[in-house]
Order: structure tokens, then C-alpha cells, then sequence
């Protein structure tokens, strides 16, 4: 019973991310109570399996992170954004913990990918209902149209991690072209980008054939086709609007990418803090954007980089690192050669995307970094059982 439990537990986290805010429209806190609730049942099935998670180099990555953000907050206790933004942090660390560890032993790492892709492809399809109904970016369950793609983007290249048969082969292209539909009427450049880069990733691993690539392209080139010869005046409208706030946002984004490099020289050791970037902008900027005064940096290394210093900063990477070595570990154990590159190029996917977006509030880059973790794990204490066989 309390293995169900665990299992909902964390494919319902992972898929309702995408989808949050939707949640977030019926209640404020309502995004929160399914992981919250995960974490309360791990910690139950902890204390009455007295026992504790595997231990893991990621764990104490984590660990050290935590103290970096505690003692950079301490430091800017008396900035106004400190305290809301180290509660955001708090829950990514600790939910990549349990899917950690409930991944490499309640929960298949098959559901849980299935349950990502299923939470994407809902977004999707809102984002496109978004579209249907007058907007010129595809926006459905979030309020920013790259974020939106960022999410679709990191789920796409997990399709190939699920198994297909026969007939049922035209699902994940059906589904792929879904995401694929979603994320281009998003016209976020940095999710093609992404995305480009994930797929080049899965056909140069060969888990992914062309064909696939083409099938899909053609599908969702059809569609939009389809959709161009429908709302011609509104897709116009949509990619003037784009081209306006691509140049805008190019120039925008220097400016902030310069400012967060002044906050890093200013203090590399512990940084601004978090949520310092926004604070501290206007004064780091001399006041460069007036109708925009505490906006986020647009790109999520430089700013843990300035908020957390180059500690914070290299703990992240390192965190990303773990995420990598652990995958080609459990590749070279003998784990599903499938999924272990999908969730590769799923990571290379959200760290290409958050080049362009400040994405460390968002779950992916942390479900995904506990899923290669957890392959490497289930692949290790596989190999243990056949030996001892």
C-alpha cells in the first residue's frame, strides 16, 4: 500500500509540473501539496524501514549547496527577496533526494518518464488551446510562453525512452508531434535551439532513428501548414510581435548578463544572495531598463552564479556533472541503452534552454539529474544480484 502510495506520489509530481500553472489558478499553494506530500510519505516509509537512502556523491553535493544558500542568506538576511527565494530553492533539493531514491527502488524509472511526458504533453495541448483562443504565443498553463517550451523541450526527447509495439509505434509520434506543435507555437527560439541540440544528441547515441525525425517533422510541418492557411492574419501578427521582442529581448538581456557579472566581481565568494539579482539590478545596471527594475537575469548560470557566487555556482555544475557521470555509469552496468540516453539528451535540453531563462525555480532540471542517479543505482544493485546469482 504505501509503495502505490510512493509511486502516484512521484509520477503525480513530475507530471504536474508542466501544468502548475493551472493548479496555481485554483489555489496559491496548490502546486505545492503533491510534493509535499511525497516527501512526507518518504520520510514515514524512512523511519518504518529504519533505513536511510543509498548513499551518493549527489547527496552531499546537495548538502553542501544547501549550506552555501543558508550562509548567503545569512548574509543578506535584510534583503527584501532573500527569505522567498531560499523557500523556492529548499523544495528542488530536497524532492531531488526522494525521486532519487524512490526511483532506484519504488518507482520504475519507466513511469516516471511516461509520467513527464504525459505532464508535457498536457501543457502542450493547453498551450495550443491557448493559440485556438486568441493568443499569438502558445502560453496554456504558464505565464511565459519559454517556459512553457522549456518544459516541452525537456520532455520530447524522453519518448524514446518508452516502449512501442506494433501499432501502438504511432503514439509517441502522435505525442511527439504534439510537443513538437506546442513548442514551435511558442516561437521561443531558445526552445529550438534545445531541442535541436537533444535531437542531434539521441541520432549521434542512435537512440533515435532519422526516419523518426522525419516523420514527425513532416507531421507537425502539415499541421502548421494547416494552421498558417487557417489564421493567416494571426500567425502574421504572432511573428511580428516575435521579431519585436526578439530584438528587444537580445538588448535586454546583455544588459542584465552584464549586471549579474558585476554582482559576481562585486562578491564571487558568497554573492547577492538569493533573489539578490532582482534587488540589486537597477543599481547594478545604473538604472538601464526604467520600466523594468527587478527582472530575473534571463539566464539561470549567471544568475546562481551572482546570487550564490562561484561556490553556489560550481556546486550547481557539479550537481549537472553527477547527473552525467552516473548516466554512462549505469549505461556501462548494462542499463537500458534507451533510456539512459533519453534522459541525456532531456539534460542537455534544459541546459541549452537555460542559456536563455532563468529555470532553476522549475522542476526538470532536478527530476531529471534524480532519474540518472537512480538508473545508475538500479543498474548497480542489478549487477550485484546477478553476481550473487
Amino acid at each position: 500500500m504505501l509503495t502505490s502510495l510512493v509511486r502516484v506520489l512521484a509520477c503525480a509530481t513530475v507530471a504536474l509540473a508542466p501544468v502548475e500553472g493551472y493548479l496555481l489558478r485554483l489555489h496559491g499553494q496548490s502546486a505545492k501539496v503533491v510534493p509535499a506530500t511525497l516527501i512526507a510519505v518518504w520520510l514515514f516509509s524512512l523511519l518504518r524501514n529504519r533505513r536511510l537512502p543509498a548513499p551518493h556523491p549527489l547527496h552531499l553535493l546537495l548538502a553542501l549547496l544547501a549550506a552555501v544558500l543558508l550562509a548567503t542568506s545569512a548574509v543578506h538576511a535584510a534583503e527584501p527577496f532573500t527569505f522567498e527565494y531560499l523557500v523556492r530553492w529548499a523544495p528542488f533539493l530536497v524532492v531531488t533526494v526522494v525521486l532519487a531514491d524512490v526511483a532506484a527502488r519504488e518507482v520504475p524509472v519507466r513511469a516516471l518518464l511516461a509520467a513527464v511526458v504525459a505532464g508535457a504533453v498536457a501543457a502542450a495541448a493547453g498551450g495550443l488551446l491557448s493559440v485556438a483562443g486568441g493568443e499569438l504565443r502558445a502560453t496554456g498553463p504558464l505565464e511565459d510562453p519559454n517556459d512553457l517550451a522549456f518544459f516541452l523541450v525537456a520532455a520530447l526527447p524522453l519518448l524514446v525512452a518508452l516502449p512501442v509495439s506494433g501499432r501502438s509505434r504511432i503514439v509517441p509520434l502522435v505525442l511527439g508531434a504534439v510537443l513538437v506543435a506546442g513548442s514551435l507555437a511558442t516561437f521561443s527560439r531558445g526552445g529550438g535551439i534545445a531541442l535541436a541540440c537533444a535531437l542531434a544528441w539521441l541520432i549521434l547515441r542512435r537512440a533515435l532513428p532519422v526516419r523518426a525525425v522525419v516523420v514527425t517533422a513532416a507531421v507537425t510541418g502539415l499541421a502548421a501548414l494547416v494552421f498558417s492557411q487557417v489564421a493567416h492574419a494571426e500567425l502574421e501578427r504572432a511573428l511580428q510581435e516575435k521579431s519585436h521582442i526578439a530584438g528587444t529581448n537580445a538588448d535586454t538581456r546583455m544588459l542584465r548578463w552584464q549586471a549579474a557579472a558585476r554582482m559576481l566581481a562585486d562578491d564571487p565568494v558568497l554573492g547577492v544572495g538569493p533573489g539578490g539579482f532582482r534587488q540589486q539590478y537597477a543599481a547594478a545596471s545604473h538604472n538601464a531598463e526604467v520600466d523594468e527594475q527587478t527582472p530575473v537575469a534571463h539566464n539561470l548560470f549567471i544568475e546562481v552564479a551572482a546570487e550564490l557566487g562561484l561556490p553556489g555556482f560550481a556546486l550547481l555544475i557539479a550537481v549537472v556533472a553527477v547527473g552525467f557521470v552516473a548516466s554512462e555509469r549505469a549505461l556501462r552496468l548494462g542499463a537500458d541503452r534507451r533510456q539512459v540516453v533519453a534522459v541525456q539528451a532531456a539534460l542537455i535540453a534544459v541546459l541549452v534552454a537555460s542559456i536563455f531563462l532563468s529555470e532553476q525555480y522549475y522542476l526538470p532540471l532536478w527530476s531529471l539529474v534524480a532519474i540518472a542517479v537512480a538508473l545508475e543505482q538500479r543498474a548497480r544493485k542489478e549487477r550485484r544480484c546477478a553476481f550473487s546469482t
